[in-house]
């Protein structure tokens, strides 16, 4: 399991992460996640610990709690969705557009 921590101040690291959630038990990994472009932080995070009852000890102490001027959203991290070879929803192509070229001509 994976808790997702959202709403981080960009100036966040990851040992500054590790130590806040240290206080509920054995950190295993965190991740913050960085934007492709800009290399900046994206602004939220994920931890594992050691155990279930350790991550749900930290998710109900964090949750909603102010660290660094920002209120945490801390909860279990929802499994990241398959996005297959779609790319994503909106505009087909094709068809006849008017005020296109003409063959007639």
């Amino acid at each position: 399991m994976s808790i997702y921590v959202g709403n981080l101040s960009y100036e966040v690291t990851e040992a500054d992460l590790t130590s806040v959630f240290t206080e509920y038990g054995s950190v295993k990994r965190v991740q913050l996640p960085t934007d492709r472009e800009t290399g900046r932080m994206r602004g939220f995070g994920f931890v594992e610990m050691g155990a279930e009852s350790e991550e749900a000890a930290a998710i109900e102490a964090l949750d909603g709690a102010e660290w660094m001027g920002r209120d945490l959203k801390v909860n279990k991290a929802k499994p990241r969705e398959d996005r297959g070879n779609s790319f994503g929803g909106g505009g087909g192509g094709g068809g006849r557009r008017s005020g296109g070229f003409s063959r007639d001509r």
